[in-house]
């Protein structure tokens, strides 16, 4: 049985895939650590917190915007691409997904190569070709070809 696919139907590249999981990754990293409580605060009134933020009072570190619900949607749909890796295939999973982590101010990747290489126990040339290779399965996975081993 084979897959017809509709002319306006996206093929996936490595490039394509890898910005679609750091933008999933900034995404996640940018949403709020915790919710809403039902106990009220003072400084939770927006004319307090205005006040608060414009006279320079506060010593909170930046936070990024909250993502919008299309971004938490298509943060959803990437990160479910790395279930797209074979369960056998778990360092791979493991890389694809530490990988994707890009701090939402920054733009820098929380696990460099190096940083990802020592925590996984391995050269980190190693680990950028089974990034390489994680890749490769997802975006053959998602253009509906047939995953190697």
């Amino acid at each position: 049985m084979s897959t017809i696919r509709a002319a306006d139907t996206m093929m996936f590249d490595a490039e394509t895939v890898i910005g679609r999981l750091e933008a999933a990754g900034a995404a996640l990293l940018a949403l709020p650590g915790t919710g809403w409580s039902t106990k009220m605060r003072s400084s939770s009134l927006e004319i307090v917190r205005v006040a608060i933020e414009g006279y320079g009072w506060t010593n909170k570190r930046i936070r990024p915007p909250i993502p919008s619900a299309a971004q938490i949607t298509r943060m959803d749909e990437a990160l479910g691409w790395i279930s797209m890796i074979p369960i056998d295939r778990y360092v791979l999973r493991r890389i694809v997904g530490a990988r994707s982590l890009v701090h939402p101010i920054t733009e820098r990747h929380l696990f460099p190569w190096r940083r990802l290489g020592t925590a996984i126990g391995a050269d980190h040339k190693a680990v950028q070709r089974w990034h390489a290779q994680g890749i490769e399965l997802v975006v053959a996975a998602l253009n509906g070809g047939m995953a190697t081993k």
